[in-house]
């Protein structure tokens, strides 16, 4: 995970990456990976702004580890897989 925190608006963010995966708003099946889900969460008042947090986990055989984490604007398209109500 010190690759995604490396970056400066990341840094200081494992608390909302692990609230991100425990509790989503939205998961999302990747378009381009299809072993790989993204895990969303809206939050207000980032560092830099009012942004999704997007989480990737890659799963393979039995074993799931964090691709990547990032803001985004909005959750990319795909296939929803869970959403909250």
């Amino acid at each position: 995970m010190e690759h995604i925190l490396a970056h400066p608006e990341m840094t200081g963010m494992e608390t909302l990456i692990a609230e991100t995966l425990r509790n989503p708003q939205l998961v999302r099946q990747s378009r381009s990976d299809e072993t790989a889900e993204l895990y969303y969460r809206f939050y207000t008042q980032t560092t830099i702004g009012d942004k999704w947090l997007c989480v990737v986990v890659k799963y393979l055989q039995g074993d799931a580890f964090i691709v990547t984490a990032y803001f985004t604007d909005k959750p990319k398209r795909g296939n929803t897989l869970w959403q909250s109500t």
